[in-house]
């Protein structure tokens, strides 16, 4: 069966999750996934760099090993010990503040970079140790036993919007050529969809090419100042090689003093970034399978995941990305938008990521996406998301007055707790060094707004009376969330021949 045969339509995913396209057609689909990430997977470098110093050439280092390192870990979660589910794995923003807090502390001891890399990866390496754990054991999955529609609808729309200080204001950074993409990304992915396979397959790639093309067509007449963010800068392009293995290299800026009291505390202190971590990964698991139209994940698939997560942190400590990895939201959004929600495409994007750092040049030149650009796809892609935690409500009683009143609460804790944490840090240091730890990782919490939304929606939801199981949306929860329900949709999934697609109506 060719790629343009279809099977009757059961849904609107026309690559649902145990599809199998065609490899050459399955390699494009995944560097369209990838390719929604390159924004924030290259902001998390330039801003760690920035605050150690880092030479340009590191930098560019730096970003082939993120990079790198992606798509490693990303096959482990598609591997048997992760949860299988097709999401992308990455760098994540929730360990931005305790690896701050040790480029401080070796920063007043008068030492360069490269000791600031190795304690932050020393770190990052031996606190995965915790999450590894906690997955495994299977205690990570209890806690979906206290989670229901009515808490996890806000999480995930609070997933989708964390990131509304960043998608205007990075717009704004460049008005024309933000509005050229988010305008193109709208007509790509609602209307042209309909007419062509190609808008309906390639929306966010197509999308981002032309705001990409229309930024270089400004920066080559010199309508667009080397001031602006819109301006495509050639200097990491000039200082990446055009082959080098050295992002493929273990340890590659020396091996971290595990004897360092520095190291022990950060390590300490990253576990506020792996509790944020864990607690929005749960979420994307709910969304990227709902977004799937697949079942709800399992208490094992939640296991795996995080011990999948664990183990992604541990390799991303050894590679020295100076970061840890967690799931990419931005990939749950750009299933929602591409309607491709297949593994093997979710592991093509990772073996081309495996290959990519090595052209220096390649990855170099992915690092150039202009920053309104990216500012104009995360107002899509968050967008979406945060309408797919909203769906997870038609499971739930809208109709019951404590029902609306948790998803509110919990909704404006989102918001409001991190606005006032983010300008009022907590400051616990004069009680001793034990203080100052519980104090970091409640900061941590504290302005991570996914977080704060569930642990107040878990905690309502299981301590008010005045709603049942079916009010509550989790006896049919309970049906989908099976060993059974999942067997049953990988039969369906497997019957599909190879490159098949579902039916999708083209007029």
């Amino acid at each position: 069966m060719s790629e343009q045969n279809a099977t009757e339509a059961k849904g609107w995913v026309v690559y649902p999750i145990g599809s199998r396209p065609k490899w050459p057609m399955a390699f494009l689909l995944g560097f369209q996934q990838y390719l929604t990430m390159f924004g924030a997977t290259v902001l998390i470098p330039f801003i760690i760099g920035g605050a150690m110093k880092l030479p340009q050439k590191e930098l560019a280092l730096l970003i082939a090993t993120i990079f790198f390192t992606s798509g490693l870990c990303t096959l482990i979660q598609q591997s048997p010990i992760g949860n299988r589910l097709p999401i992308v794995q990455g760098g994540t923003f929730s360990f931005l503040g305790p690896t701050f807090a040790i480029i401080g502390m070796v920063g007043a001891k008068k030492l360069g970079w490269q000791v600031q890399i190795q304690e932050i990866s020393g770190a990052i390496l031996l606190a995965s140790v915790v999450e590894i754990v906690l997955g495994y054991s299977g205690l990570a999955g209890v806690i979906k036993r206290g989670i229901s529609p009515v808490v996890i609808g806000p999480t995930i729309a609070m997933i989708g919007l964390a990131l509304y200080g960043i998608g205007a204001p990075w717009m704004a950074s460049n008005w024309i050529i933000s509005l050229i993409t988010l305008i193109a990304l709208i007509l790509y992915s609602q209307v042209f969809s309909r007419k062509s396979k190609l808008f309906l397959l390639f929306p966010v790639l197509l999308a981002i090419a032309t705001g990409w093309i229309c930024a270089l067509i400004g920066t080559l007449a010199g309508w667009i100042p080397p001031t602006n963010a819109a301006y495509l800068k050639t200097d990491l392009l000039f200082a990446a090689p055009w082959i080098s293995f050295r992002p493929l290299m273990p340890f590659k800026w020396g091996v971290p003093d595990f004897g360092s009291s520095t190291l022990w505390a950060g390590a300490v202190g990253m576990l506020a970034g792996y509790l944020a971590s864990m607690i929005e990964s749960i979420g994307d698991y709910y969304a990227c399978a709902r977004i799937s139209e697949a079942p709800v994940p399992t208490e094992k698939m939640i296991s795996r995941g995080l011990g999948a997560e664990g183990l992604g942190c541990l390799v991303a400590g050894i590679m020295q990305t100076c970061n840890g990895t967690t799931s990419y939201s931005e990939n749950i959004g750009s299933i929602g938008l591409t309607r491709v929600a297949s593994r093997r495409v979710i592991r093509a994007g990772a073996i081309l990521m495996l290959f990519i750092p090595i052209v220096g040049k390649f990855g170099a030149l992915l690092a150039t996406l202009p920053k309104p650009v990216v500012g104009s796809m995360f107002v899509g892609l968050f967008g979406l998301i945060a309408a797919v935690g909203l769906s997870n409500l038609s499971l739930v009683n809208m109709n019951n007055s404590r029902n609306l009143f948790i998803i509110g609460l919990s909704f404006f804790a989102g918001l409001s707790v991190p606005a006032h944490f983010s300008a009022h840090a907590i400051k616990w240091v004069t009680y001793g060094k034990g203080i100052e730890v519980i104090g970091n990782i409640l900061q941590a919490i504290f302005t991570t707004g996914m977080g704060v939304t569930a642990i107040v929606g878990i905690i309502l939801d299981n301590v008010l009376p005045g709603a049942t199981r079916k009010e509550r949306g989790l006896e049919a929860w309970e049906t989908e969330a099976s060993d059974e329900a999942w067997e049953k949709a990988e039969a369906e999934w497997a019957a599909m021949a190879e490159g098949e697609m579902r039916a999708v109506v083209i007029e």
